[in-house]
């Protein structure tokens, strides 16, 4: 679980679904709920371009050559998104990116692309899996706001909470509202949860995700400009790490239990595959120790 956006859905997927024109362009809801509007003149060379492409993304349909022309031009791509160019999700930049060949008539999917397909999580999504020959249940939740009232249909009998969090998103703010700091939205939710009497008992285990992108991003944006209570260098990823898991940690009322973190990326299958296994001796060593107590 965790806010929207946060990529449980790409963690989970083994689906090799046609998600791959959703990705290209941000949903329609999205796009109504945007403050932030850039205005296109009508008399615009590019205006019928943006028209058309809109038209037929309403459609169901789009043309990968006026798509290129709109990303290759700046403002456009800035219009016709409706969003500023951090606000795009970086699937959506990828896809843009590589319209050339997604576009041609005999393209199938890498294993890339299948990772950087998004869809966004709506209700209640079980995965049944099996890890050594030890079953697990894996319920994903949707992170939007209009989707959290539905989790507690599904809390009864858990032994651990994934939260899920993007680390690289301490500049960005909410689709939902276009005010509230996605990072600070997450601390939120985590807070609530954390601090449940639910869930004394249970395992949360921590996943900061997009370290990719962190990596690069704590490089050129401080961390502090968003964050002012922050101390150290805000160019030294280490320094960033160090403090994103002491904002959460510091959620926490109960101190009992250790908080268990991973920094991951989701579509680095072997850096998944190393914390997932991580995840699962940490499952299995708490819910025995549970079970000794009892």
């Amino acid at each position: 679980m965790g806010a929207g956006l946060r990529e449980t859905s790409v963690l989970l997927s083994l689906e090799q679904n046609p998600l791959f024109e959703s990705s290209l362009w941000p949903s329609h809801q999205s796009r109504k709920e945007g403050k932030e509007r850039i205005y296109l003149p009508y008399t615009s060379p590019h205006s019928s371009s943006l028209r058309e492409v809109r038209a037929g993304t309403q459609a169901g349909t789009w043309r990968q050559e006026l798509m290129q022309r709109l990303w290759r031009n700046t403002d456009l791509c800035l219009t016709s998104f409706l969003y500023k160019p951090e606000q795009l999700g970086e699937s959506v930049k990828y896809f843009l990116d590589n319209l050339d060949r997604i576009g041609q008539l005999n393209y199938f999917p890498s294993k890339q692309d299948i990772l950087l397909a998004r869809k966004a999580t709506k209700g209640i999504v079980e995965h049944d899996f099996v890890i050594k020959k030890i079953p697990f249940k894996m319920v994903d939740v949707g992170g939007q706001r209009s989707q959290r009232q539905k989790w507690f249909q599904c809390f009864d009998g858990i032994t651990s909470i994934l939260f899920m969090v993007s680390s690289s998103e301490y500049d960005q703010v909410l689709m939902e509202d276009r005010r509230t700091n996605r990072l600070v939205e997450s601390m939120n939710i985590f807070e609530t949860i954390v601090n449940n009497k639910l869930f004394f008992n249970v395992s949360i285990i921590l996943f900061l995700n997009k370290m990719d992108l962190l990596v690069e991003k704590v490089k050129s944006v401080s961390i502090k400009k968003h964050f002012p209570d922050f101390k150290g260098d805000p160019h030294r990823l280490e320094d960033v790490q160090r403090y994103l898991v002491q904002c959460f940690d510091r959620k926490r009322r109960n101190r009992s239990k250790p908080l268990f973190h991973h920094f991951t990326t989701a579509i680095d299958t072997e850096n998944i595959r190393f914390v997932f296994h991580a995840v699962k001796d940490t499952i299995l060593q708490e819910n025995l120790k549970d079970i000794m107590l009892q």
